[in-house]
């Protein structure tokens, strides 16, 4: 995610419940898939958990960007 991005959903979090809660998963997402990624070895089951992870992670950033997009469509009124 870009810094203008963050610098944007962190503006809009302030009075956007959804946003903030969306931010605060795909931190959270973000996190499980560092650690996954940092261990030298992957069982099977953990490549497959990386792959669920990263999906929700996209997922949730897809979410994300479409209310952005929603706030910024609004202010431009």
């Amino acid at each position: 995610m870009e810094h203008r991005e963050e610098e944007l959903i962190q503006q809009h979090a302030v009075h956007d419940d959804q946003l903030r809660e969306l931010y605060r998963e795909h931190l959270e997402l973000k996190h499980q898939l560092e650690a996954l990624r940092n261990r030298h070895y992957l069982t099977a089951e953990e490549e497959l958990e990386a792959k669920r992870i990263q999906k929700l992670k996209l997922a949730s950033k897809d979410r994300m960007m479409a209310l952005l997009n929603r706030h910024q469509h609004e202010g431009a009124r």
